[in-house]
C-alpha cells in the first residue's frame, strides 16, 4: 500500500518547493466533508480545498453534469467555437450580482486570473492605471496580483520588482486597532502624497480577507469606501472568490452592506473543485474592452461551466444560503465556548460572516501577541485526530473554517470537538 511518508519522499524528488505541503496527508478520496487519505484515514475537512467546497466534495448534481458534458466535448476553446454553457452561466451570474444595472460577464479559470482582469478592465473603461488595495490583502500569485497582495512573506520574497502604480491602505481592523477612519485616511494619504485620485482607476477590497485572517470589512466602511469611489470617479471591485458563492450566507459577502460595487470577481466554490472564476461587472463597464483584449485558451471551459450551473442549482434547491447562516450561528457559538474555557487562554477574538469563521490565537490577551507557533501546533494536533484545518493571518495565526456548507450539524460538532481538543492540547 502507498504511505504518506513514500508520496512525500516522492513528492521531495520530483516536485518543485514553491509549492508547500502543510498537511504531509495525501488524499485518495473524499465525499461532502470527509477525506480519505491513501492509507485509509478519514478526515473531517474544514479546509474545502481553501474555500473551494461549498456544496461538499463529489457533490451528485455536480458529478452529473460533468458527466453529461463529457459525453459531448472537454474544450473547443469558447473565443473559437462557443458554447451554450458559458452563456447560460454569464446570464445567471449576471442576474445574481448586486444591483439594478445591467451586467456582463467574463469567465477566466483561476481566482488570480479574474483578479488581473478586473484591473484590466478598470484601467480601459477609465483611462487610469493606479490601482489601490489593502494590507492583508490576498489577490493572487500572478505578478499583478502579488503586487495587489498586502502581505510580503512569503508570496513576495524573490520575486520583485512588483508592477507600478499599486498602492496599499491599511485594512480596517479594531481587533489590531485600526479604525475604519483610520483606513478612509490611509486611502486620503495616499491621494495626497503618493498619487491623485483622477489617476486611480480603480479600488479592490474583500468584504471579507480570506488568507488575510478573515478579517471583515464594517459595513459602514464599505458605504463609505463606495461614496469615495463615487466622488472621484474610480471602479469598486469587490474580489469575492474566497467569500463567495454563498459562503457568507449570500451570493456575494458585499451584499450584506448594501453596496453594490462596480465588479464583482469570483472564482473558488463557483465550480466545485473545477477550475473556473469570473469577472461580473456593469454593461458599459464591460463594453470598454474591444473584441480580442480579453480571453484565454481553457477561460470558461465547458466541464467547469457545466458544475458551476450544477452549484447555483444546489444552492439555491438546497437553501445554502440559509443554511450558511445557521452554520454560522452554531460555529461562532462553539468557538466562544471554547474560549471561554479556563484551560484555553489562547483565543484571542473569534469572528467572521456567516459560515466564514476564524479564530485568532494570541500568546497574551492583552498584548495580542501573535501565537503562530501555537497555531501550527493546534493544526498539527488536530489533523493527529482526523481534522483538516488550515492557518491564515500576517502572522499565520488564525485557524480559519471552511468545512462545507452540506455539512451535517453533527459531523461539524464532530470536527470542533476535535479542534477543542487539541486547542486543550496544544495549551497544556
Amino acid at each position: 500500500m502507498t504511505s504518506n511518508a513514500d508520496l512525500r519522499a516522492r513528492r521531495d524528488a520530483a516536485v518543485a518547493p514553491g509549492v508547500s505541503n502543510p498537511t504531509g496527508v495525501y488524499a485518495a478520496k473524499a465525499e461532502n466533508a470527509f477525506v480519505w487519505d491513501v492509507e485509509g484515514r478519514r478526515y473531517i475537512d474544514f479546509a474545502g480545498g481553501i474555500g473551494v467546497q461549498n456544496v461538499g466534495h463529489r457533490h451528485p448534481k455536480v458529478l452529473e453534469a460533468v458527466r453529461r458534458q463529457l459525453d459531448g466535448f472537454t474544450h473547443t476553446a469558447f473565443q473559437v467555437l462557443p458554447y451554450e454553457l458559458y452563456v447560460e452561466l454569464a446570464e445567471k451570474l449576471n442576474a445574481l450580482a448586486p444591483g439594478p444595472a445591467r451586467k456582463k460577464t467574463i469567465l477566466f479559470t483561476t481566482g488570480a486570473e479574474a483578479n488581473e482582469n478586473a484591473v484590466k478592465i478598470a484601467r480601459a473603461a477609465t483611462g487610469r492605471p493606479g490601482v489601490i488595495a489593502f494590507s492583508g490583502a490576498f489577490h493572487g500569485r500572478t505578478l499583478l496580483t502579488l503586487a495587489l497582495t498586502g502581505k510580503v512573506s512569503p508570496y513576495k520574497t524573490g520575486f520583485g520588482p512588483m508592477p507600478g502604480e499599486v498602492y496599499h491602505a491599511p485594512f480596517p481592523s479594531p481587533y489590531h486597532g485600526v479604525s475604519e477612519r483610520q483606513s478612509l485616511d490611509g486611502i486620503e494619504d495616499l491621494f495626497r502624497y503618493d498619487i491623485g485620485p483622477d489617476r486611480v482607476g480603480a479600488i479592490i477590497i474583500e468584504p471579507v480577507q480570506g488568507e488575510g485572517g478573515f478579517h471583515v470589512a464594517p459595513f459602514g466602511f464599505l458605504r463609505e469606501l463606495r461614496a469615495l469611489c463615487d466622488r472621484h470617479g474610480i471602479l469598486l471591485i469587490s474580489d469575492e472568490v474566497q467569500a463567495g458563492m454563498g459562503r457568507t450566507g449570500r451570493y456575494f459577502s458585499i451584499e450584506h452592506s448594501g453596496v453594490v460595487p462596480d465588479l464583482v470577481v469570483t472564482s473558488k466554490s463557483l465550480a466545485a473543485g473545477l477550475p473556473l472564476s469570473a469577472v461580473i461587472g456593469r454593461a458599459k463597464i464591460m463594453d470598454k474592452v474591444g473584441q480580442g483584449g480579453l480571453g484565454g485558451t481553457f477561460s470558461g471551459n465547458p466541464l467547469a461551466c457545466a458544475a458551476a450551473l450544477a452549484v447555483l442549482e444546489v444552492i439555491e434547491e438546497q437553501g445554502l444560503l440559509q443554511r450558511s447562516l445557521d452554520l454560522g450561528a452554531l460555529l461562532t457559538e462553539r468557538l466562544e465556548g471554547i474560549a471561554r474555557r479556563n484551560d484555553v487562554t489562547s483565543i484571542g477574538e473569534v469572528r467572521g460572516l456567516g459560515a466564514m469563521v476564524a479564530i485568532e490565537l494570541v500568546a497574551d490577551r492583552a498584548t495580542r501577541e501573535p501565537a503562530t507557533a501555537l497555531a501550527r501546533k493546534v493544526a498539527t494536533l488536530a489533523r493527529r485526530d482526523g481534522l483538516v484545518i488550515l492557518t491564515s493571518g500576517y502572522a499565520g495565526n488564525v485557524l480559519r473554517v471552511l468545512v462545507p456548507l452540506t455539512a451535517p450539524d453533527e459531523v461539524v460538532e464532530e470536527g470542533l470537538s476535535i479542534l477543542e481538543r487539541a486547542l486543550i492540547e496544544a495549551e497544556a
